[in-house]
């Protein structure tokens, strides 16, 4: 890495973009932020926890990007840069089953990744993109849901097949969104062979400390929840009823994506980022919590005493990501850190 590496990062203003975002910036990296607007950039520009990089201020910049789906919306901030990390996608947030999920959730977020690569094509600095897939995108769908069996360890090789609509759950909408970016993304790069290359990386459920979240309900947005749910004693809605027990710290998400940059790690592959599957359950998380936490528990701050819930496991390997990244965090870990979180911000509110 040289000093003057730029990296353009897109989806700073999320969970797990502005981790990303603040471990480029630790790695040394020259950071540009792609954000809707400059209220965006000003929410990451007071973030507490970037008070510690040396030089912030010429070491951080941001271009602003109102439509991410525009046709050459990112021709401008793409240029003189080395890197890209593509973090930004369609969440499930907002959405009712109800609503064009083809339209809201599944166009933009193919639309979204040919269009940066459309626009780095164009831009013979760029050397590597790294894109935020998912874990979902890599088993069949019926092993997501419990409908079949995880009878062998899947790689970072597999493809899930496509999802056709209507979609019964907001969630399969954003399943399909991230099949179809991935398909459609190796697609392009293999018909238009373009200078740069590119890596997919793979989480699962993404958990840990959101250095974003200011408020117990900002904490209790996106996967986090999941986490929680076993503490807190109450179903995480928008993830309610069956679903795999796999996870991954968001450092270790963040983490995975800087490195890749490396010109040590070669292009045109995938990592897997979860834990091996049939390792944890969800509700191992009242035990840490009682071991961690335990004034928290006895008081009833942290209920701790929710039943069971029926989970599928996954099987993955993750020999490669580990190879390359290092040993993963353990559960314990991610959930040490966010139920410390959660109750670091209900001492706050009070």
């Amino acid at each position: 890495m040289a000093v003057d590496d730029v990296v353009l990062v897109t989806g700073g203003t999320g969970f797990i973009g502005f981790r990303t975002l603040r471990y480029a910036l630790e790695e040394g990296y020259t950071v540009r932020a792609a954000v809707r607007s400059e209220a965006k950039a000003e929410a990451i520009r007071r973030n507490s926890t970037l008070s510690s990089i040396k030089d912030l201020s010429s070491k951080l910049t941001f271009v602003t990007v109102p439509d991410f789906l525009a046709d050459g919306a990112f021709d401008e901030a793409v240029k003189g840069v080395k890197y890209v990390l593509h973090v930004a996608s369609p969440l499930t947030t907002g959405f009712n089953v109800t609503d064009d999920l083809e339209a809201g959730i599944i166009k933009p977020a193919v639309q979204g990744t040919l269009g940066l690569f459309q626009s780095a094509k164009k831009a013979p600095s760029v050397k590597r993109i790294v894109v935020t897939s998912s874990m979902v995108a890599i088993p069949p769908i019926a092993v997501l849901i419990g409908q079949q069996a995880s009878e062998r360890d899947f790689t970072p090789k597999d493809r899930a097949h496509d999802v056709p609509g209507p979609y019964p759950a907001v969630i399969v909408a954003y399943v399909q969104s991230k099949i179809a970016a991935l398909k459609e993304g190796e697609a392009w790069i293999e018909k238009h062979k373009p200078e740069f290359d590119v890596i997919h990386i793979h989480p699962s459920y993404v958990g840990g400390r959101n250095d974003l979240a200011q408020t117990v309900e900002e904490l209790c947005t996106g996967t986090n929840p999941i986490f929680l749910e076993s503490v807190l004693g109450k179903d995480s809605d928008e993830y309610a009823g069956p679903r795999v027990a796999n996870y991954i710290d968001v450092d270790d998400v963040a983490k995975a994506h800087v490195l890749s940059l490396s010109e040590k790690v070669a292009g045109g592959q995938s990592f897997l980022l979860t834990n091996k599957g049939g390792d944890m359950k969800w509700n191992d998380a009242q035990a840490i919590a009682k071991k961690h936490f335990p004034d928290a528990v006895s008081s009833g701050l942290l209920p701790n005493d929710f039943a069971e819930q029926q989970f599928m496991v996954v099987h993955c390997d993750i020999s490669k990501t580990e190879e390359t990244f290092g040993k993963i965090k353990a559960y314990e870990e991610t959930i040490k850190a966010v139920v410390g979180q959660y109750l670091e911000l209900k001492e706050k509110a009070k």
